[in-house]
């Protein structure tokens, strides 16, 4: 038999729809540039974090390897999601909320978030959409596009303090709505979502039909301990809205135990569609490894190491003010660890001449972003992680002062 070894491999056409991930575009935009080899460089585009892992991960992790031997389960053992049901209830103050049917664990946000939209959308209604909000993590587009529905980006703007205005998207694009992905606290603002906010949300879930997921894996970098983010379970609660009807919460331990290597995370909210999204993963390969589950145990059940991973984070944030705000106007973030900063040029040859200039990598507003109702709001922002070490980002804030002074 002969094969015509010319003939082309037959692919998914949806993969054509999605666009580079932000960091293919960075290095494409850094191609060529040449860093000043006197300063070390310092790398706030990556929203990676890198303070120290805490050791009851690293004891549990150790002690669990036994767990290596056996096929896990595809939701997580029942100790896994009883640890996680019982943080959600002390962190967001729900009385009610059952490990058996209301959590399970993911293999961290991204997976989730992605699989989460494949299990749930339908793809035969051509013309179904998704609400992602704008600027925003790229998984929301990219699960949207492979599960045949099209991205309804939401600007976020200035002018309602990168907030969501519900009221801006119009009635007939409700009617073809079938997810709506929220990040609060937001990548790459720190926005809060408000109670106002969320009911707004639900009410119009109730009217259309369509599911929440609202993406949470920011929510342990704030930096006030008497005032936590409000999260998407507990404003149902607080709503009475029981049972938590057409929302599914994603959480994750990458930013809150600096773990993202782990790939970590949970599922939480109405029980029909996790019901339905453990029997996409089934099929779909997601189970958490037995030594990964007890480390995520151990670490769902310890508060010590987060309180001190915010002290550190509201350290940086506060240093990064003082230093840099005299020249670039900043505004602290509610939460997280990025700065969301207006630059005086394009964002873009902001970046190039930083990175060239001061050996600063920060990531340009317009890679988070799509144009999208006559404005692309990523233009002339650019994002900055204060991930590194509080002395790295104390250097880093002081490179990008002298360069803002340098340009005058």
């Amino acid at each position: 038999m002969i094969y015509d070894v010319k003939s082309p491999v037959r692919l998914n056409p949806k993969l054509q729809l999605l666009d580079l991930y932000p960091l293919e575009k960075l290095d494409r935009l850094f191609k060529g540039v040449v860093p000043s080899s006197r300063l070390k460089p310092i790398d706030l585009s990556v929203g990676e974090p890198k303070h120290s892992i805490p050791q009851c991960i690293r004891d549990a992790l150790s002690s669990g390897l036994d767990g290596l031997a056996r096929y896990p389960s595809t939701i997580g053992s029942d100790s896994l999601r009883q640890a996680i049901a019982d943080w959600l209830k002390r962190r967001h103050h729900i009385a009610l909320i059952s490990p058996a049917t209301e959590v399970i664990a993911t293999l961290g946000n991204r997976e989730a978030l992605f699989s989460l939209a494949q299990a749930v959308l339908d793809g035969s209604r051509r013309d179904g959409l998704v609400v992602c909000p704008n600027p925003f993590y790229p998984i929301y587009e990219g699960a949207a596009l492979l599960a045949g529905l099209r991205p309804y980006f939401m600007n976020l703007l200035p002018t309602t303090r990168f907030h969501f205005d519900w009221d801006t998207v119009p009635e007939a694009v409700w009617r073809r709505v079938q997810l709506v992905f929220t990040c609060s606290p937001s990548n790459p603002s720190g926005a809060v979502m408000t109670l106002d906010e969320w009911r707004q949300l639900f009410a119009l879930s109730d009217q259309y039909g369509f599911i929440i997921a609202s993406d949470e894996c920011y929510t342990e970098i704030y930096f006030d301990e008497a005032d936590p983010p409000l999260g998407a379970l507990a404003a149902a609660a607080q709503l009475g809205r029981h049972g938590f009807p057409r929302l599914v919460v994603l959480g994750s331990l990458s930013k809150r135990s600096n773990v993202p290597g782990m790939r970590s995370g949970f599922a939480a909210g109405d029980a029909s569609i996790l019901r339905e999204f453990t029997r996409y993963r089934l099929y779909h390969g997601s189970a958490m490894g037995g030594a990964i589950q007890a480390a995520s145990e151990a670490a769902w059940k310890d508060e010590a190491h987060v309180r001190e991973n915010r002290r550190w984070y509201r350290e940086k944030v506060d240093l990064f003010y003082d230093i840099v705000n005299p020249v670039l106007p900043l505004e602290k973030p509610e939460a997280s660890f990025y700065y969301w900063v207006a630059t005086p040029m394009d964002d873009r040859d902001f970046a190039v001449r930083l990175r060239q200039e001061m050996n600063v990598t920060v990531l340009p507003g317009r890679l988070l972003a799509r144009d999208a109702h006559g404005t692309n709001p990523g233009e002339r922002y650019v994002r900055i992680a204060l991930v590194p070490s509080v002395g790295e980002s104390t250097e880093a804030a002081q490179r990008i002062r002298r360069f803002v002074e340098k340009m005058g």
